[in-house]
């Protein structure tokens, strides 16, 4: 029988990308933190940062190097103005992407939103057996992605990446 991993601990840290949202405006964050906490998930971290590629790849890294969190959580950045950089940061870092993750987004957000789902670079892998997720900054895509792919996933995909 295949491990599920249910009584993984999930110890996340969420990032928001943005120029402009600040710890008491930012909605996206707040709600992934509310989301995590509902879980009965620790967040340890909870940061936000410019929409900028250094920024963010060291941000991710430093999180990735701390033995006390396995998953971090990115919003923002994900679209196709000039400024949205978070697809390239976290893949440039990753070791191997879940592209099944951005798939399934995709797919779940057109039954939301249309064709404009396909703008959408949401995005999901690994660094140093920590679990790394890139949501777009709407909430209604933070409540899509946490409810209906990360929270029922997340401690399979961490239990996996410590899997011997």
């Amino acid at each position: 029988m295949h491990p599920t991993h249910a009584q993984t601990s999930v110890h996340a840290a969420i990032l928001t990308v943005s120029d402009t949202r600040t710890m008491e405006n930012d909605k996206s964050g707040q709600h992934i933190q509310s989301l995590l906490k509902a879980a009965e998930f620790d967040v340890v971290q909870y940061r936000i940062v410019k929409d900028e590629q250094q920024a963010i790849t060291s941000q991710v890294h430093s999180w990735c190097e701390d033995p006390t969190i396995n998953a971090i959580i990115v919003t923002g950045g994900t679209g196709f103005t000039p400024r949205d950089i978070t697809y390239e940061a976290l893949t440039s870092l990753f070791e191997k992407e879940m592209s099944g993750f951005g798939e399934l987004f995709r797919s779940l957000s057109y039954t939301d939103i249309g064709p404009r789902a396909m703008f959408s670079r949401a995005v999901a892998g690994c660094k140093n057996k920590t679990a790394i997720y890139a949501l777009p900054g709407s909430t209604n895509a933070v409540k899509l992605g946490m409810n209906q792919l990360i929270i029922p996933t997340v401690q399979h995909f961490i239990g996996e990446l410590n899997r011997q």
